[in-house]
């Protein structure tokens, strides 16, 4: 059994710990709020958005079709991999690293793979492997849509020229505190609505589908990308928090454990000390 110093300075640094687990757990809890805020004020438009251009694209022919829409041979994958700069967030990154790689390879397997990081996690894990040709993780330093769209316009430039056939985006959806969602979705091409969802979608359009398609369309991209982020840093946040929850309930159950042996350690040393004491005194009497 260590002895009674050992068991202080083990208490001592757990209850640092402690300490520092229930501020970081409360600082995302504060940070939570207005990120879930933000994400679930969003996340109707976007999907509504992205619905309706969807529904257009599929009933425009092939050649009058947007340029985001162009079906080619898929040849050079380009993936935006979205992750968080910081760890202490338990499974969050980790399962957007494996994610990620899982396309790599086996989804795309033979393909030319790239991977755009947003996230220095994200960035750390790729760069190892050399597929990684663009880093933004600056944009958690001020998240503005201005911010997302720059990246959005690079995404979909790069598409237009052909650099990539095409791109997709993973990332944690948040659903609550405790669950996030590993999504992947296609950004470019355009996915056109098949079968009976595009049937019921029935719009009156003026000027006319394809140039509402050809100005909505960058809108909606840069839409979908920038909620993609959003979801990814509420998703952070409540990962954290309960991470931190339960770092702190289990440096709360160490604590008291130790505590237990300190006292029963305590306790057997001093019982040992009257024990040599009554042994002396009756020695003395002997």
């Amino acid at each position: 059994m260590a002895n009674l110093k050992e068991i202080r300075n083990r208490i001592a640094s757990v209850s640092s710990t402690m300490q520092i687990t229930s501020a970081m757990k409360m600082v995302s809890a504060a940070k939570l709020k207005k990120a879930q805020d933000a994400i679930t004020a969003m996340r109707p438009y976007a999907d509504k958005l992205t619905e309706l251009l969807q529904s257009l694209s599929a009933t425009l022919d092939a050649d009058t079709g947007s340029q985001y829409s162009d079906q080619r041979e898929v040849k050079n994958v380009l993936i935006v991999s979205i992750s968080s700069n910081r760890g202490l967030a338990g499974a969050f990154n980790s399962n957007i690293i494996k994610q990620t790689k899982n396309l790599i390879d086996n989804v795309h397997s033979g393909k030319n793979v790239s991977v755009i990081a947003i996230g220095k996690k994200s960035n750390d894990a790729f760069t190892k492997m050399g597929i990684v040709v663009g880093n933004h993780s600056e944009i958690y330093d001020d998240l503005t849509f201005d911010n997302v769209a720059t990246i959005a316009e690079m995404l979909m430039d790069k598409f237009v020229k052909g650099e990539f056939d095409k791109i997709e985006i993973v990332y944690n959806k948040f659903k609550n505190a405790a669950t996030q969602i590993i999504m992947t979705e296609q950004f470019l091409p355009i996915v056109p609505i098949e079968g009976e969802v595009a049937a019921k979608a029935d719009y009156i359009f003026e000027p006319s589908k394809l140039e509402i398609v050809e100005a909505l369309i960058p809108k909606s991209l840069k839409t979908q990308l920038y909620k993609g982020i959003r979801d990814s840093f509420a998703s952070e946040h409540g990962a954290r928090m309960t991470a931190m929850h339960k770092a702190t309930d289990n440096a709360t159950e160490l604590r008291d454990q130790l505590k237990l042996t300190y006292n029963k350690a305590r306790q057997a040393s001093i019982t040992n000390e009257i024990l040599e004491i009554v042994g002396g005194a009756e020695a003395l009497n002997n």
